[in-house]
């Protein structure tokens, strides 16, 4: 495999107004990290993606390998299926979530697409891809990237999607910034809906209670200030099932003066070990098996708990760090989905604007950050439906939300000569 340099930039979060800022250089990537045959010729490489195993290992990846055996990455379509795996990486489009799409991929076509995605330690990104419509059941390439080192930083591969799949399910291991590729094969496409989420690493604690009966939470001050407590109280009523919270193995079912009755579960997947204390009873031994949501036990108020009300402290410790806040963790960060578009009428078309002062928007909500104002008749690509809005990239670039009811698709009214030229402003910014 060739080591040629490829230009690639890890994205970095727009300034008000929505335009990004210029990106400052950074290392060099082979083509063995990123896996992307981009250009032979001399660049100035702004980032470094590492493929975290070996090469080939991801159906993206192997996908290339294939095409580069068949002597077509020289074409002009393996070429432009190349450059749209870089774009998408370069120029994501900023997520709030939870967050879905509809929308075509288009047959003729080489196309991929970026989102950019913030996470906090113990969330679950949850990416699934759905084919509602299409010629054949293409492959398609879902892939997760983590930004490491802050903005214009390396981009490390964490997770793809496996055969057969459309999906991706990770646990944040790290606060900060995540890129979703999603791609089809060549040639391949059709109308799809994409789900993106964050959601709990962790299931609750104790059975039928939430984030509302925590009523203490990690870091709080203990003993006039001599300690921090190192996890977090869940009140509900004496007897109510403590549940594991992960896969593990039951390392430890003992009485504590401070935790009273407690049970450690050993989660070695992640090298994670969950405490449970000031239980009532445990219902659990020692090198057991549990999955998510079984019993270990009900809650109490043994040990140091004695004088307060029964509740579950809960604690997590990770490897070779101790205490670590379990919130994110247990947290469901919630919100209802976009409703499904009640049309894809103009999706995957270039459309105008039907009126003077139609404003892109960074999200699609009106109190989100106008990206650009646009007068009536401005031309506009309209790329997927999310609601009552539609997911734009303007001649110049720049992308966003507008509402459905302010543009219209044209390409109906244009002729080919039209349609290219367009294309050709937005390529050549």
């Amino acid at each position: 495999m060739s080591n040629t340099p490829i230009c690639i930039r890890a994205p970095e979060r727009p300034r008000e107004g929505g335009r990004a800022p210029t990106r400052a250089p950074a290392r060099a990537a082979s083509l063995a990290a990123l896996g992307l045959v981009l250009s032979v010729g001399a660049c100035e490489p702004v980032a470094h993606v590492v493929l975290e195993r070996a090469p080939g290992e991801t159906p993206h990846e192997e996908y290339r390998l294939s095409l580069e055996d068949a002597g077509l990455l020289g074409t002009a379509l393996g070429s432009e299926w190349l450059q749209a795996s870089r774009e998408a990486l370069e120029e994501p489009q900023f997520l709030s979530l939870p967050y879905r799409e509809e929308g075509l991929l288009p047959l003729r076509e080489a196309t991929a697409l970026g989102f950019s995605i913030s996470a906090d330690r113990g969330q679950r990104i949850r990416a699934e891809l759905e084919m509602l419509e299409s010629e054949e059941d293409p492959a398609l390439f879902v892939d997760l990237f983590r930004v490491a080192g802050g903005e214009g930083g390396e981009l490390r591969h964490l997770v793809a999607s496996g055969p057969g799949s459309r999906t991706v399910d990770f646990e944040a291991r790290v606060s900060g910034e995540y890129l979703l590729r999603l791609q089809p094969e060549l040639l391949r496409g059709g109308r799809y809906r994409l789900t993106v989420e964050l959601l709990p690493g962790m299931a609750f604690p104790v059975e039928g209670s939430g984030m509302r009966d925590i009523g203490s939470g990690f870091g709080a001050s203990r003993d006039g200030g001599r300690r921090e407590h190192h996890g977090v109280d869940v009140f509900a009523s004496r007897g109510t099932p403590v549940v594991s919270a992960t896969e593990g193995t039951v390392r430890r079912v003992s009485e504590t003066p401070i935790g009273g009755k407690v049970v450690w579960i050993r989660d070695e997947a992640v090298g994670r070990s969950l405490y449970y204390a000031h239980l009532d009873s445990q219902l659990v031994a020692e090198g057991a098996r549990v999955q998510p949501g079984d019993t270990l036990g009900l809650v109490g108020n043994t040990g140091n708990a004695r004088t307060t009300p029964p509740h579950l402290h809960f604690g997590v410790y990770a490897q070779g760090e101790g205490p670590i806040d379990p919130m994110p963790f247990i947290r469901d960060p919630g919100g209802p989905l976009p409703p499904l578009p009640a049309t894809l009428g103009g999706v995957g078309e270039w459309g105008r604007t039907i009126s003077d002062g139609a404003r892109v928007r960074s999200r699609p909500t009106t109190s989100s950050t106008t990206v650009a104002e646009l007068p009536q008749n401005a031309s506009l690509e309209i790329v997927a439906a999310v609601g009552d809005w539609r997911r734009v990239r303007l001649p110049d670039g720049r992308r966003g939300f507008v509402s459905a009811s302010l543009v219209e698709g044209i390409e109906e009214l244009l002729d080919e000569e039209e349609i290219l030229a367009l294309a050709q402003r937005r390529n050549a910014r």
